[in-house]
């Protein structure tokens, strides 16, 4: 039965004022199945091209903690006490950060984390890395 869920794909913006963006991460939302889950992939090489100043490191840390927040629990801090419909609410708040989420979409699929992997093959990873 295929389920109702939301997906937001998580951009690095490394100098807002140009407005360049690389999709670096997706997070998927099923409320009636209480799945809240995310996958992250950083283009070291695409985000230097933009900016080589950017520390990918610092980059990639931020973006693990919107993962661990995803998934809940201690090492997410007080935001992994949360529900995960509040927790992703909060990942997926517009922000002026160097990450940021892109707007909310919705679509249906039976299993939700294979829709978030299927989410990360076809927005985020660059075409030779998909397959993998």
């Amino acid at each position: 039965m295929s389920r109702l869920y939301e997906y937001a794909i998580l951009r690095v913006v490394p100098r807002p004022e140009r407005g360049e963006t690389i999709n670096a991460g997706v997070i998927v939302h099923c409320p009636e199945t209480k799945f809240l889950g995310a996958r992250i992939h950083l283009d070291e090489e695409r985000l230097l091209a933009l900016d080589p100043s950017l520390d990918p490191e610092s980059v990639l840390a931020h973006l693990e903690a919107m993962r661990k927040v995803c998934l809940g629990g201690p090492e997410a801090g007080a935001l992994g006490r949360l529900s995960a419909r509040e927790r992703f609410g909060r990942v997926a708040a517009p922000r002026s950060t160097v990450v940021q989420p892109a707007p909310v979409h919705t679509g249906f699929a039976e299993e939700p984390e294979r829709a978030l992997d299927l989410l990360l093959e076809k927005m985020v990873l660059p075409t030779g890395e998909r397959d993998v």
